[in-house]
């Protein structure tokens, strides 16, 4: 049975410690929720599942469809696949409808890093302290656990990525998202939260702001610099998933057809690189080249992570985010996936039927997800 996607929507992204640091991730996704609701006229969903990587437990899925105003019976459920989470909730909210264990699904992903809980760890003893820690660990080596600068750097002077070529796939994706908000391109997906309805980082970015922006790691030539780093960000960002039963008793609403989704392991030491192989099997399974997608969200966690994907799939940059990345909008790590799912449903939406769209994202570890999309 087929799936489908449809009322994709929305919160801005804001930098951490920007308009929605006094938001809870609950108080940060319910609204969203409700405008997906609203949009697709549903009262009531067989399932929430929400991707969420930093809010330390407590199943903010289920805390967030109370607050949205879901029936109790509604359940809910939280997943972390870091990165992927957002995407990886659509894509398993697609396979539960392709079941038949579900009619309609609201998925997506829902990120605070400035309410992140702050990270320690129990001590081994009585006599020791607790240790405070910035992230788990990815892997069980820590000879191949890079940190995801360095993962990134280390990518660049693979693929002898200059830093100037990075810099200026930044200030590309500042542009194209100031222009995009300029005529209004978001405004069908963005949902009012807290006051606020456009993302805020995106500037008039050059490549000599970006030449004096602090390094992050790499050698001189191939450094990852901050300008092309994606910030840390909160937001939300979720969709609805129906069945074909469900697309026949509501046909005039607009769908895209989830084609083919999943996930794929890749070396946990270039990290940036496991989306190619997801999206390789993706568009295997429905039979085209990446040159046939009329438009791709693909992930700028950094600028040389999502340059070698989009060259790795032979991707026709022009239609590779049109409406900016990351890059311009901040990472909000477990919401990231959504917000490229979100994103292409409405750019698809620009396009005729039978359009093809992809959105794919890599996480720390060495994991990538993808999501094939054909507008209906």
């Amino acid at each position: 049975m087929p799936a489908f996607l449809i009322a994709a929507k929305r919160s801005a992204v804001a930098p951490m410690g920007g308009a929605f640091a006094a938001l809870e991730v609950d108080a940060l996704a319910a609204p969203v929720m409700r405008a997906c609701l609203s949009a697709g006229g549903v009262d009531i969903v067989d399932e929430v599942m929400a991707g969420n990587a930093l809010y330390g437990g407590g199943n903010p899925a289920r805390r967030a469809a109370l607050l949205a105003g879901l029936p109790e019976l509604v359940p809910a459920v939280t997943l972390d696949r870091q990165c992927c989470s957002g995407l990886d909730a659509i894509i398993l909210a697609a396979r539960m409808v392709e079941a038949g264990a579900a009619d309609c699904v609201l998925a997506g992903g829902v990120e605070s890093y400035s309410r992140a809980p702050l990270r320690m760890r129990r001590p081994a003893t009585k006599d020791e302290a607790p240790v405070a820690y910035d992230r788990p660990p990815f892997t069980p080596w820590p000879d191949q656990d890079p940190d995801m600068p360095e993962a990134a750097a280390h990518l660049a002077a693979l693929r002898a990525v200059h830093e100037d070529a990075q810099a200026a796939f930044a200030v590309e994706s500042h542009a194209r998202a100031r222009a995009a908000a300029a005529v209004g391109r978001f405004a069908g997906e963005i949902v009012d939260v807290a006051g606020f309805s456009q993302d805020s980082y995106a500037r008039r970015l050059t490549l000599e702001t970006c030449r004096r922006s602090r390094p992050l790691a790499g050698q001189t030539g191939q450094r990852v610099l901050a300008a092309t780093a994606a910030v840390s960000a909160d937001a939300a960002a979720f969709a609805l998933v129906v069945s074909q039963d469900w697309l026949d008793r509501n046909p005039s609403v607009p769908a895209c057809r989830i084609v083919a989704g999943g996930a794929a392991g890749g070396d946990p030491c270039l990290p940036g690189l496991a989306p190619v192989e997801a999206s390789r099997r993706v568009l295997s399974a429905a039979g085209i080249e990446g040159q046939r997608l009329a438009a791709s969200e693909v992930m700028e966690a950094y600028a040389v992570q999502a340059m070698a994907c989009i060259e790795d799939l032979r991707l026709d940059p022009a239609t590779v985010n049109r409406g900016g990345g990351a890059l311009a909008r901040g990472h909000p790590i477990g919401a990231s996936g959504a917000i490229l799912a979100v994103r292409l449903f409405h750019e698809l939406q620009r396009e005729g039927a039978g359009s093809f769209g992809l959105a794919a994202i890599a996480s720390a570890g060495g994991l990538g997800s993808a999501l094939l999309l054909q507008r209906v």
